[in-house]
């Protein structure tokens, strides 16, 4: 097709798209180049990508992705042939192109127009207990829990009890890729499947992992490439794509996959959805974060229930957190302190907060519902739980973008000025919802979610834009029964990037106002910092029987500097696994011998028949009043 005649009908059925004040606001950047220093790299990419070219694209795209939504959006799979014969599962090989044609977008509205069944199965439910999917989950991982958690306690001390263990959750702060790197080497630390360390074999012992923003790019690396060991992500993933970074504003320009990329964007827009910059920017860290075909875009986060790691009970139930934002409140761009807390889970997505106090099913995420039921009689929606997306939702600090802000700790925050100089010479602002990750509101007239029942929209934004950086709120729910949190703290509180408690402290202070009680005390800064309990693991609830016991452990650089600024984008192979194995120290405390059995005396603080050796511990690392 000839080019303009190309240009002309994207153009058209782009329309709405670019009407938004995208290319108006962003389209004149010169500062992104080739020279562009890394502060401003991340930006200059999702830019490029979500506005400058994407309208103009009339090159050869690879047929799964050009047909983009028919793996993830468009609700049908499309079919189509080659000359050559598909691999496993179906799938074109990768080198197999199509033409870019406007049809395919064409077929994208009409595939989402007709829709899927519905599950006989409600889609939404009150947040009155545990979804009935992950209660049978944790039923049956805990078992197998259990029993690791007996060896590890075995192998510190005969003394243990074994007769019983106690639920273990682990989650891991925000931070960019310092964060994914530090929570890589601790996590490494506690897998008994990867070396050999005091603490290997606790990982075996998890019921459940969360993570939030730089967090939940390691989580999602970690459970969307069917939890392989940390030394197989390292080797065969990390260490190349951190190199090579592909925010880098030298190599975004080079990039095979770039038009592959824009086509997601004008098929998700042409199927009736709103595509934000949280599109791109999720399907670039894919690249960087899961292995397969075209950075995993085929993964979604419901299809994680049918990975041999998990149908089989080997692993963790994986978490991941975003912030809600008012949109209806004028001039907030970003989630206040007390900011509804959405977590995505593969069963369900939704908040244990007043306001919306219900969950909806992940698989049948984007279906059109109002009041829990399907608008359209029995048509669904699947496949918009990309995990790209999600996780570009729990890092989404494009907020910045809308108003100066306030210093914050999400990943990423050093962008805030950068993008308000850049957005402060348009005639105009890009709408809200653009700057965010957008859900069709699964809520939409739902009597419990008074706080969003009259939006269509739910907008959500990085997870730790509201000082809660380490994500600890889904496992203080009184339906979690989670006996212990390891909390992996990788914030960059202070000047030169380590944490000093404000996150878990703001926790604190937000769970007394909603009235969880299963949070411990957690003392103000000035009293973290005279106490080092930013230099070493903590234990907190020692003396508060009915809390969660927290197993505090904070980024410490030992032998690396593992304070990197959130907004270093490129790692090096050394960088990597200095990272990685500085993680590997924090976890094991910088191999102090007795951390092993102090380890195991905090994950059984709660019985009473403890190991005499256990006192000393308690009296090193218990934090008291």
């Amino acid at each position: 097709m000839p080019w303009c005649i190309m240009h002309g009908l994207l153009t058209a059925m782009t329309q709405a798209f670019a009407s938004r004040g995208f290319r108006q606001q962003w389209g004149h950047l010169r500062t992104c180049g080739p020279d562009s220093t890394p502060d401003i790299s991340i930006v200059c990419t999702v830019l490029r990508l979500a506005v400058c070219c994407w309208p103009y694209c009339s090159v050869a795209l690879p047929l799964d992705d050009a047909l983009s939504y028919s793996n993830r959006v468009s609700v049908v799979e499309a079919e189509a042939t080659t000359s050559r014969p598909t691999d496993d599962g179906g799938r074109r090989y990768e080198g197999d192109h199509v033409p870019y044609s406007p049809w395919i977008v064409i077929r994208a509205w009409y595939e989402s127009a007709l829709g899927v069944s519905c599950p006989s199965t409600p889609l939404v439910r009150p947040a009155t207990g545990l979804n009935t999917d992950e209660a049978k989950y944790f039923k049956s991982r805990q078992p197998k829990a259990a029993a690791a958690l007996a060896a590890y306690l075995a192998k510190q001390h005969s003394g243990f009890s074994t007769a019983s263990q106690p639920s273990v959750a682990f989650t891991s702060s925000g931070g960019g890729d310092r964060a994914l790197l530090a929570t890589a080497g601790v996590v490494q630390a506690l897998d008994g499947r990867d070396g050999s360390f005091s603490t290997s074999g606790i990982f075996q012992g998890l019921t459940y992992e969360g993570g939030l923003s730089g967090g939940a790019w390691f989580l999602s690396s970690l459970s969307g490439n069917n939890w392989p060991t940390i030394s197989n992500l390292r080797d065969g993933l990390w260490e190349s794509a951190f190199a090579a970074s592909l925010l880098l504003p030298a190599n975004i320009m080079n990039l095979d996959m770039y038009p592959e990329l824009v086509a997601d964007v004008v098929a998700k827009d042409a199927a009736g959805f709103d595509a934000t910059i949280v599109d791109p920017w999720g399907r670039l860290l894919s690249y960087q974060l899961l292995y397969g075909a075209n950075g995993g875009q085929e993964t979604r986060l419901s299809s994680l229930t049918s990975y041999s790691n998990f149908t089989s009970f080997n692993v963790p139930y994986p978490i991941m957190t975003a912030l809600g934002v008012d949109k209806s409140s004028q001039g907030q761009c970003a989630p206040t302190l007390s900011a509804t807390q959405y977590e995505f889970s593969p069963y369900e997505y939704g908040s244990w907060d007043q306001g919306v106090s219900a969950f909806a099913s992940t698989k049948y995420m984007g279906s059109d519902l109002t009041n829990g039921v399907p608008t359209r009689s029995g048509r669904c929606t699947q496949h918009y739980d990309n995990l790209g997306y999600v996780l570009g939702t729990s890092s989404d600090i494009f907020t910045f973008a809308c108003a100066p802000l306030m210093p914050s700790n999400s990943s990423n925050a050093y962008l805030a000025n950068f993008l308000q100089g850049v957005l402060s010479g348009g005639n105009k602002r890009p709408e809200f919802q653009d700057l965010f990750g957008v859900y069709p509101n699964p809520f939409y007239h739902y009597s419990r979610s008074t706080t969003v029942q009259n939006e269509k929209l739910i907008t959500m934004a990085d997870g730790g834009l509201a000082s809660q950086n380490v994500p600890i709120w889904p496992f203080i729910q009184p339906a979690r029964t989670i006996d212990v949190l390891i909390a992996n703290d990788n914030s960059a509180d202070t000047v030169d990037n380590f944490p000093n408690g404000t996150q878990i402290r703001q926790t604190y202070l937000n769970a007394q106002a909603a009235g969880l009680t299963k949070m411990p005390y957690i003392p103000d800064v000035p009293e973290f910092i005279s106490k080092g309990l930013a230099k070493r693991a903590t234990f907190f609830g020692c003396n508060e029987p009915d809390t969660t016991f927290i197993i505090y452990l904070p980024n410490v650089a030992y032998t690396f500097p593992s304070n990197q600024t959130t907004n270093k984008i490129q790692y090096s192979v050394s960088e990597t696994n200095g990272m990685i194995n500085n993680g590997n120290l924090v976890a094991t405390q910088n191999g102090d011998a007795g951390w092993g059995l102090c380890f195991a005396c905090g994950i059984k603080a709660r019985e009473t028949n403890l190991p005499k050796e256990c006192a000393a511990c308690f009296t090193k690392y218990c934090y008291t009043r």
